[in-house]
């Protein structure tokens, strides 16, 4: 991935702190919901219950898609990142995870970390990224697949 493409999309992910990610259910239909994570990188960490359906999904199937980005009020300002990536339940992860966490939500370091009982720590580590820059002009996105070079 080129460094000036991989920037932008660290920059996007470093700026925000909200994703939408997509998971299969069992009857095929996607489905799609809000989550808070940190990132490592190009790599993403977020938490949900052990019983969630989005547990459940990526119990049986890994791949994901995932948008991040944020309002504008200048359509051509838009810009994000999607991905197809694979996620990994990845409970070994928990105190980097709420690390991570932690750095975007610093107005959250006197709420209690959910015990590991209750919660998976879920890696999501991307296949492809494409990162959204309507100031190139109306849906321009550059796609890419991510390497393990660019994971470092």
């Amino acid at each position: 991935m080129e460094k000036s493409l991989k920037d932008k999309a660290l920059s996007i992910l470093n700026d925000n702190r909200i994703m939408s990610v997509g998971t299969l259910r069992e009857d095929g239909w996607p489905q799609v919901t809000t989550v808070g994570f940190g990132n490592k990188g190009l790599t993403l960490y977020f938490v949900c219950g052990r019983d969630s359906q989005k547990a459940t999904n990526l119990t049986r199937d890994n791949r994901v898609s995932l948008t991040i980005d944020h309002d504008v009020s200048n359509p051509m300002a838009i810009e994000g990142v999607s991905m197809a990536a694979h996620a990994f339940l990845d409970d070994a992860s928990v105190q980097e995870a709420m690390s991570l966490m932690a750095q975007k939500y610093p107005e959250y370091s006197d709420m209690p970390i959910p015990e590991a009982s209750e919660v998976h720590v879920v890696r999501v580590v991307p296949k492809v990224i494409s990162v959204l820059d309507y100031s190139k002009g109306f849906g321009h996105a550059d796609t890419v697949e991510v390497s393990e070079a660019d994971l470092a």
